[in-house]
């Protein structure tokens, strides 16, 4: 893959220093968005290397972490 991988976006964003209405409408590059959709459908055809697999559940860990983050920050933001 030629792009940053997502974690390494997410990474940079939060050291940024966000606002709390700024991470709730954080959005991953469309570089990020269409590799994650480029492995979830190669997995549905069963042509995933074992590293990609991986990959992909990294990116589906952290979008379940930045909703997580994402929830969080839209209570500290209406405050």
């Amino acid at each position: 893959m030629g792009t940053m991988p997502v974690y390494l976006e997410v990474i940079d964003f939060i050291a940024a220093g966000p606002t709390p209405e700024r991470i709730a409408a954080y959005h991953p590059s469309n570089a990020a968005q269409g590799r994650v959709m480029e492995l979830l459908q190669r997995q549905k055809t069963g042509d995933l290397l074992p590293q990609e697999e991986f990959e992909l559940d990294n990116y589906l860990q952290l979008e379940h972490l930045m909703r997580l983050i994402k929830a969080r920050a839209r209570r500290y933001a209406s405050a």
